[in-house]
């Protein structure tokens, strides 16, 4: 696989809107801040939720919301996904039939800087999940991945406020998704992966974010073994991962990181004499 078949796309004028302002000295400035939009989803005639977003890949969005709340299940025919961008409208389809309003119910506001909501038992077969045991990190992999992402053009260098997740292998990131929250841009990988008919086998999750509860126990579900982010830890976010055995690296920048779960697949192949 090549490396960044899907990338963030900076010079998208519809993401990002100019402003005007000052700075520290009183100096005036132009600069261009990331947009921020809501998208309402429909699963079928029934409304999901309505989702604060930067606006890209509503398709993904969609259906990686869906499926990591359980709403879609990974052999589900699809039928159609209708996005009206006027509207600010996207209706998933399905062959099944739906109805969720017991789900709908019971809901939870999620952490991050643009809180997402989640429908039902957070935990819903979280410990029914068996993430592969013979899947192995390369310390290499880690210092290159984060060479490569944190080079990429993005969103997050053009106009900050934003979060990124990537699907990558071995050294290779694949797939990077930005949004103004980190739940919506695991969904858009998860969407992704769905539509292509991409499988977990072989794939290392990177995010920008910090490692909580939401971005383990998502990560996990796409059963995904390794996540990886140059930021922290939560406690929760500890907890589970060692619970279902997810290899979880944090504060990986330059040649350091922490491992606090799943140690057993770190293979140390990197030479890390000098670094500071």
């Amino acid at each position: 696989m090549k490396e960044f078949q899907l990338a963030p796309a900076p010079e998208d004028e519809r993401l990002t809107q100019q402003v005007v302002g000052i700075d520290q000295n009183g100096a005036p400035i132009d600069t261009r801040v990331v947009v921020e939009q809501p998208l309402t989803l429909y699963l079928n005639g029934q409304e999901i939720v309505t989702m604060m977003t930067v606006g890209d890949h509503p398709d993904c969005l969609a259906v990686g919301y869906l499926l990591n709340q359980h709403m879609l299940a990974p052999d589900d025919k699809l039928t159609a996904i209708d996005h009206d961008e006027e509207l600010a409208v996207v209706v998933v389809r399905t062959e099944r039939t739906t109805n969720f309003e017991e789900k709908l119910q019971k809901k939870t506001l999620t952490s991050g800087c643009a809180q997402g909501t989640a429908f039902g038992d957070l935990m819903e077969h979280f410990d029914e999940i068996v993430l592969a045991r013979d899947a192995v990190l390369k310390t290499s992999w880690i210092y290159s991945l984060s060479r490569k992402i944190n080079q990429q053009p993005s969103l997050y260098l053009t106009a900050g406020a934003i979060h990124g997740c990537v699907l990558c292998a071995e050294d290779r990131p694949l797939i990077y998704m930005e949004d103004v929250g980190r739940h919506n841009a695991i969904d858009k990988i998860a969407g992704w992966m769905f539509l292509n008919g991409e499988g977990p086998a072989g794939k290392i999750f990177y995010t920008t974010g910090r490692l909580t509860s939401e971005m383990v126990i998502k990560t996990v579900r796409m059963e995904i073994p390794i996540l990886i982010s140059r930021s922290g830890f939560t406690a929760w976010g500890v907890d589970l991962a060692r619970q279902a055995n997810l290899t979880l690296i944090g504060r990986a920048k330059g040649k350091r990181f922490m491992c606090l779960a799943g140690e057993d697949r770190l293979i140390f192949d990197a030479d890390v004499t000098g670094d500071g």
